[in-house]
C-alpha cells in the first residue's frame, strides 16, 4: 500500500470519524477503523472511503 503518511494522519472513518489504520490480508488492501471495526477498501492506492463499499466487521 502506497498511501501518503500526511493523508493517513487526516482521513477518518465516514461512519464514525474514528482513526483508520492500513492493512493488508490475503493481498487485500484495507484501511480498518479503530473505532467502529469498518474495513474500507484500497484500490490502485486510493482508498475508496464509502460507508457502502466498507466491509463490516465480523
Amino acid at each position: 500500500m502506497n498511501i501518503d503518511q500526511q493523508l493517513l494522519s487526516i482521513i477518518v472513518c465516514p461512519a464514525c470519524h474514528g482513526e483508520l489504520s492500513p492493512s493488508a490480508t490475503d493481498g487485500v488492501e484495507e484501511l480498518v477503523c479503530q473505532g467502529c471495526g469498518n474495513a474500507y477498501p484500497v484500490r490502485d492506492d486510493i482508498p475508496v472511503l464509502l460507508v457502502d463499499e466498507a466491509r463490516k466487521p465480523d
